[in-house]
């Protein structure tokens, strides 16, 4: 999902940082928030994201770095696109991911999950 206010990057623009689960490599500094709701992160996930749920940004906003360029990710590119304005509007940085962790598992982009079963998105 696109929205022309809003700054949107396909998945391959994605820092290639965020396949492995230390971005810190990233430069400049990056961020990928996944703001998923806690079922979908448990069932697969890009391995270097940060997960704060939709709902929970708000009030977790301060935890990310403002100097860091933050790329805002969802299932399908819908929530991201509403979180990217949200934080635009508190002086964030942020990019939606279009197309979402579809989009990154169908990009062949790695995923890890919790518990003992395989990463799926879709």
């Amino acid at each position: 999902m696109t929205s022309p206010d809003v700054p949107t990057v396909p998945v391959r623009e994605v820092p290639g940082a965020f396949d492995s689960v230390d971005p810190a490599a990233v430069t400049p500094p990056a961020i990928l928030l996944d703001v998923r709701e806690d079922d979908e992160w448990r069932l697969g996930h890009a391995p270097g994201a940060v997960h704060i749920p939709m709902a929970d940004v708000p009030a977790r906003a301060g935890e990310l770095d403002p100097d860091a360029d933050i790329y805002v990710i969802c299932r399908q590119g819908g929530r991201s696109l509403e979180v990217v304005r949200y934080l635009a509007n508190i002086g964030y940085e942020a990019v939606n991911v279009g197309g979402g962790m579809v989009s990154w598992q169908r990009a062949g982009r790695p995923l890890t999950a919790d518990g003992d079963h395989e990463a799926r998105i879709y």
